[in-house]
């Protein structure tokens, strides 16, 4: 989430580090823990705090904003655990609210969302006067949207996310809601519903048909054969099975990895150096051997022609990464990355600060991946004051990534930052990255935009943000149900 503070919107606060800090709003905090949290515990903040945060934050917040930031965190984010919490959480705000079967619709991406808000809602909110589990069930606007929400998925979708196993499956949501009558929903009830002919119902068939071990592994081998041969798997899919394709078919490494490094494959899918990251850390970690380093320069080579997948920007630019203690963990994943991405693809000047600030270099002809990895994280505190005092270039955008927990001096750097802008008669944009949503903002200044999210579709709001100071909270608050 991304937005514009101006001098008079920031009210200062204690953050949780114990320094001082500018609160946002109560709709721009509700945004930024949409756009940042996956429902973890954090360094300062435990998840089951989140949640009791977010419960306060729809109370303060209009109900219609809450719903149409959690449909743009949900769709246009890609956020899941954290918007089934809140779109849970908001039921009992929308009664008598002649749209809210609409949100209920809008928000639903794939079929198992509904079952995890049904799942949060019946044991957290649908309680009964004694704190068991309410007889009532789920609100009639969840009912009416999800019905709603269920006849715009085919077959293979359904099939998919039919959640065997799982304490609330999809044909109890049928059930709960009744929703228009179609062959699929009918075979989901009577429970004759298969998936389609994809690769994973290829490979579920393989598994299935096969009499013993050997048989199986045979079938699986066959089907990545057929899949990576006939060209019948997506570029996403292939990236996510790399690992799967070396195990089990490892005479098609070679010319998966061909797939894997396709220029025109890269461009066409759109991916960016974030959805690599899972598939690099599991390859990562196995057993070196030559194929094994085959696949991890193959990854590093097709991250790097994923850059061509991110706008750049105009002007001369500062990236500033948080090495300090409370960025432990996803946050210096995320902030490493999202770093050496931003510096290979702009040639932009490179800062680290935890105690102190220091410029740090790095070698633009190394893969993305190579300069993330030699970044130091060092456990120190958090000292903004530290980023300013050290700068000696005018930058036209200094972006910052940190959970913005500074605490070192306890106070705000507004005073350096002033400085800076004097010294080197510049006047940047600034773009505060909260890595962990904690909602606090060490920039209450003119063309500062404080965002939260590390998906890319960060990039395009950076890109929009630059044009539109209000582009974002404008985007939000015209989604429509």
């Amino acid at each position: 989430m991304a937005r514009f503070n101006s001098p008079t919107t920031g009210s200062k606060t204690i953050n949780l580090a114990g320094g001082e800090a500018y609160k946002q709003t109560p709709e721009l905090e509700l945004v930024s823990i949409l756009l940042t949290s996956f429902a973890n515990d954090q360094y300062y903040r435990s998840a089951n705090d989140t949640f009791a945060e977010l419960k306060q934050l729809i109370k303060r917040c209009d109900p219609m904003f809450v719903a149409q930031a959690v449909v743009f965190a949900r769709i246009t984010f890609g956020m899941r655990s954290i918007t089934h919490v809140v779109a849970a959480e908001l039921a009992e705000h929308l009664k008598g609210m002649p749209w809210a079967k609409d949100f209920y619709k809008a928000v639903i991406h794939r079929p198992d969302d509904m079952m995890e808000i049904v799942s949060y809602y019946m044991e957290n909110c649908a309680k009964a006067g004694s704190g068991k589990r309410s007889k009532k069930g789920i609100t009639k606007a969840m009912k009416t949207g999800f019905a709603k929400a269920l006849s715009q998925f085919n077959v293979y979708q359904l099939a998919k996310y039919r959640g065997e196993g799982k304490s609330i499956k999809l044909v109890d949501i049928v059930n709960m809601v009744h929703p228009a009558h179609s062959e699929a929903i009918e075979a989901l009830v009577k429970g004759t519903l298969k998936s389609t002919d994809t690769w994973e119902s290829m490979l579920t068939k393989a598994g299935q048909e096969a009499g013993d071990e050997e048989e199986k592994e045979t079938l699986k081998k066959e089907a990545w054969t057929t899949l990576i041969k006939e060209r019948k798997i997506g570029y996403f899919a292939l990236l996510r099975n790399l690992r799967n394709i070396q195990e089990q078919a490892p005479e098609m490494v070679e010319e998966a990895l061909t797939l894997l490094t396709d220029e025109k494959l890269i461009r066409k899918s759109l991916v960016l150096p974030f959805r690599f990251t899972t598939a690099y850390e599991e390859i990562e970690g196995m057993i070196s051997d030559k194929q094994t380093r085959s696949i991890m320069q193959a990854l590093n080579k097709a991250i790097d022609i994923s850059l061509s997948n991110v706008p750049r920007f105009e002007g001369n630019t500062l990236v500033v990464l948080d090495v300090s203690g409370s960025m432990d963990g996803r946050p210096s994943q995320i902030g490493s990355l999202f770093a050496a991405i931003l510096v290979k693809t702009n040639n932009a000047d490179l800062v680290t600060f935890d105690n102190y600030a220091r410029y740090v270099s790095y070698d633009l002809q190394s893969p993305v991946t190579q300069i993330a990895e030699s970044i130091d994280f060092t456990g120190g505190g958090t000292n903004f004051h530290s980023i300013f005092e050290i700068l000696k270039s005018k930058y036209d955008r200094i972006i910052i990534l940190s959970d913005m927990q500074g605490w070192v001096g306890y106070n705000c750097p507004t005073r350096e930052f002033s400085d800076y802008k004097v010294r080197m008669e510049a006047d940047p944009i600034i773009y505060s990255f909260d890595l962990k949503s904690y909602g606090d903002m060490q920039f209450p200044e003119r063309n500062v935009y404080c965002l939260a999210g590390f998906s890319e579709k960060v990039f395009d709001i950076m890109k929009l943000l630059e044009q539109d100071r209000q582009a974002l909270i404008n985007t939000i608050k015209q989604v429509v149900f």
